[in-house]
C-alpha cells in the first residue's frame, strides 16, 4: 500500500498548493485504476478521479496525518462510481486481463491457449461485471490492487469476515462459469482463511 510523505496532509492543511499536487501526484494512479476497474469507462474515471480529489481537499481539514489516506481515497472512490454507474449505462473499455490473470494464474501460459484464453477473459469479465457491487469490489481491491483481507475491509468499510464472505461468494460465482478442467485456475476460497489478518 502506498505510504504517506513525510508532513503532506500537514501541508496541505495548512493551504499549501504545491502540497496539494504533490498529494494528487502521488496517490491518482491507484485511485484512477479502481475507477477504471469498477466504471470500464476511461472518460468516467478521469471524471470520478478528479471528483475523488476535489472532495479530499474540501474535507482536508478532516484528513488523518498519521495514516496513509489511500484507504479513504478508495473508499471515495467506489462510492462514487457506483454512485454514477446507477444512474447512467456502463460502458465497456478494454477487459481488465491484469485482474484476471492474477485470478488464472496460467492464463496465457501456453501459445495454443491463446484463443481459449481470450475467451475465458471475456467469460470472467462478464461474470465480474454481473457481480454484486460490493463483490466486485472486493474482487477489485484483493486481486487487482494486492490488498489484503484486512486493508480491503477497511477501504470497503466492513469487517474482515464480511470481506472474506464477499470474497467467497464472487469466486464461487466466477468458477461456476468455468468449464470444470479450467476451474482450478480461479484460486480456491480455501486460502482466504489463512491470509494475512492481523
Amino acid at each position: 500500500m502506498t505510504t504517506q510523505p513525510d508532513g503532506l496532509v500537514e501541508r496541505m492543511q495548512s493551504g499549501d498548493m504545491d502540497a496539494f499536487e504533490e498529494f494528487f501526484n502521488t496517490y491518482k494512479r491507484p485511485v484512477y485504476t479502481t475507477a477504471l476497474a469498477i466504471t470500464r469507462d476511461p472518460f468516467l474515471a478521469e471524471e470520478i478521479l478528479q471528483d475523488c480529489f476535489v472532495k479530499a481537499y474540501r474535507v482536508r481539514q478532516r484528513l488523518r496525518r498519521d495514516v496513509s489516506p489511500l484507504p479513504w481515497l478508495q473508499r471515495v472512490t467506489t462510492n462514487l462510481c457506483y454512485s454514477r454507474l446507477s444512474r447512467r449505462k456502463r460502458t465497456f473499455a478494454e477487459p481488465l486481463t491484469a485482474l484476471i490473470s492474477n485470478l488464472v494464474a496460467d492464463l496465457t501460459s501456453r501459445p495454443d491457449q491463446v484463443v481459449e484464453s481470450r475467451e475465458i477473459i471475456e467469460v470472467l469479465q462478464r461474470g465480474i461485471d454481473a457481480l454484486p457491487p460490493k463483490q466486485q469490489t472486493a474482487i477489485i481491491l484483493y486481486y487487482l490492487h494486492g490488498y489484503s483481507l484486512a486493508e480491503s475491509a477497511e477501504i470497503a468499510d466492513c469487517n474482515v469476515g464480511t470481506m472474506k464472505s464477499r470474497l467467497h461468494y464472487a469466486l464461487k460465482a466466477l468458477r461456476a462459469l468455468l468449464p470444470a478442467e479450467r476451474r482450478a485456475g480461479i484460486p480456491s476460497t480455501a486460502r482466504l482463511a489463512t491470509d494475512d489478518v492481523p
